[in-house]
């Protein structure tokens, strides 16, 4: 995925898709299940170049990639894409960074291009996030991949004017990018809401949807929808509630793409990671010395609370140092600019909480710090995804551990994080205790 859109596009907007001709054409219901391909072969094909995709993929979905500067495929584009645009099911191990956005993007264009949606069709494919802030970087993307295409598209979320939202359904929007939650209400509560035309469910960062309390508006979404469609679940840890997902929303047999388990490692190759061990007394100092000397750079501190984020956000600003925050406790208006703010900067901090980590594509995040450790491997997975993502990303992360925080290094490397102590130096640590 690419660089965050910076228009102010957090309202369902769709765009007119009456360019197309005018002969009523009824959406085609699928057929049954497309027949399953042998698991060797999926995906096994040579040339990972988005040209290679030419005749399989329409001309406009490929001028879409082009203008976005995307020449060849990642791991998990290469071997979903194909299956997918066949119409297979697919359960997809992604970690963040790995290009997963347009692995469903493409296929999911494809699918409403061939079967010539229109508005009077309705919703055609339904994509699901996590977070407000995951769902408006995906329609960003979405809204690139779609510049030559005539299809109406439009993002539904909580926090977002819900008349307006309701009057668009009405009008007829072929993709909806969707928080879950948001949703449901419209498909309960929405009559001009068409989705009895649904071809296709993406469910994105399953394994956060249900994290976040989802978990029984996601049975509901699921027992309301068509249920002859493609479905596309991808997740970047496996967990036994994101199997019992797949279980319900998948068909029979879905293609398994796992593209992390032939690593020997978790984390992206290009990611330098270390940690520092600090006794509770010396952590603010050790913090505030690393981000002065860091500070022509881009970081994102993780905290434990939004308490947290809001104390160090006063206090770094009040001593002269300017950082930005993001935490679950703002309105989704300051959220959403500061989001922005920081992923067109040439350089700065932002301070965060979980809900920032998973799944934003914030360019070139040089650190990640991580001032509290997760209280799970896998949210450690998540919280450094923001850096070394792409292809030949490189960045570096710092967890800050107390000597009583010494076993979490176990369980990381359970879970096969290389990690490595970093030297630091305790004679250069800044005594801030004048400017406090």
């Amino acid at each position: 995925t690419k660089k965050a859109k910076t228009e102010e596009d957090e309202s369902a907007e769709a765009e007119d898709g009456d360019k197309q001709d005018s002969g009523e054409k009824e959406v085609e219901e699928e057929e049954d299940e497309v027949p399953s391909l042998p698991l060797g072969l999926t995906g096994a094909f040579e040339d990972n170049s988005f040209a290679s995709l030419a005749g399989c993929v329409s001309e406009n979905t490929l001028k879409g990639i082009n203008d976005m500067g995307f020449t060849h495929m990642t791991e998990i584009q290469h071997k979903s894409i194909k299956p997918l645009l066949e119409g297979r099911d697919i359960l997809a191990a992604a970690k963040t960074g790995s290009g997963k956005t347009l692995a469903f993007l493409i296929p999911a264009v494809e699918l409403i291009y061939k079967l010539k949606f229109m508005p009077r069709n309705g919703t055609g494919v339904i994509i699901l996030s996590p977070t407000r802030e995951l769902a408006m970087q995906t329609y960003g993307v979405l809204k690139e991949l779609m510049n030559h295409h005539v299809h109406t598209y439009g993002l539904i979320m909580g926090g977002s004017n819900r008349s307006a939202e309701a009057q668009k359904l009405g009008n007829g929007i072929n993709i909806i990018v969707a928080t879950p939650g948001r949703l449901l209400d419209h498909m309960q509560n929405t009559p001009g809401f068409m989705y009895k035309n649904l071809q296709c469910l993406v469910i994105d960062e399953a394994d956060r949807i249900l994290e976040v309390g989802f978990e029984e508006e996601m049975k509901q979404i699921i027992k309301l929808l068509p249920k002859r469609r493609q479905t596309m679940l991808f997740s970047a840890t496996q967990t036994r509630k994101v199997e019992d997902l797949a279980k319900i929303s998948l068909k029979k047999e879905p293609l398994y793409v796992g593209v992390d388990d032939n690593k020997e490692t978790a984390t992206v190759d290009g990611l330098e990671q270390g940690y520092v061990v600090c006794p509770s007394e010396k952590r603010f100092l050790l913090l505030f010395t690393f981000l002065k000397k860091n500070r022509k750079k881009k970081l994102m501190v993780f905290f434990s609370s939004c308490m947290s984020v809001k104390y160090h956000y006063e206090l770094l600003n009040y001593i002269d140092l300017p950082v930005l925050a993001i935490h679950g406790k703002q309105k989704q208006t300051k959220r959403t600019t500061t989001f922005f703010q920081f992923c067109n900067a040439e350089s700065g901090i932002l301070l965060c909480t979980d809900v920032a980590a998973r799944g934003l594509d914030i360019p070139e995040v040089d650190w990640i710090v991580q001032y509290d450790p997760p209280d799970d491997p896998k949210e450690y997975i998540h919280r450094v995804g923001r850096t070394a993502r792409g292809i030949n990303g490189r960045g570096h992360a710092l967890l800050i551990l107390r000597p009583e925080e010494l076993g979490f290094l176990r369980y990381l490397k359970q879970a096969r994080v290389p990690l490595s102590e970093f030297e630091f130096s305790w004679s250069k640590i800044s005594d801030i205790q004048s400017q406090v």
